[in-house]
């Protein structure tokens, strides 16, 4: 409960007890005053009620984005390192058929000539 919440139900309580008082002597400016205080009360009080939910939405998204900012931070740790090693694998692999070529260069050599004339073949325009 928070002052605004306080102030306003002990307002509204204030202003019951004017309007008894004002019926019970008769009195009708007292209870116009008292009846003024009950609906002032209860709008402070509504006020005080409304700023605490407020407040609490603002404290519940400040939870949500540190929740999400974290997630994101580790979702893009995870990102770097599927990207390391991916780069690390194609590195190898590159070396990897860099020595075969190497070792074997007529078998490479005869490898690419078949692929250049299947590509040619198939890229050959139809009479």
């Amino acid at each position: 409960m928070n002052g605004d919440q306080f102030r306003g139900a002990s307002r509204h309580l204030k202003g019951r007890a004017q309007t008894a008082v004002g019926g019970l002597t008769g009195d009708p400016a007292r209870q116009v005053r008292g009846a003024v205080n009950q609906m002032a009360g209860g709008a402070q009080y509504a006020y005080g009620r409304a700023r605490d939910r407020a407040e609490d939405y603002v404290h519940d998204g400040r939870d949500l984005a540190r929740e999400v900012r974290s997630r994101a931070a580790h979702l893009i740790e995870e990102g770097r390192g599927v990207a390391r090693d991916a780069r690390e694998r194609g590195t190898a692999y590159g070396r990897q058929a860099a020595r075969y070529t190497d070792d074997h260069r007529a078998s490479a050599l005869l490898g690419l000539a078949a692929i250049a004339f299947a590509v040619g073949w198939l890229s050959r325009s139809r009479h």
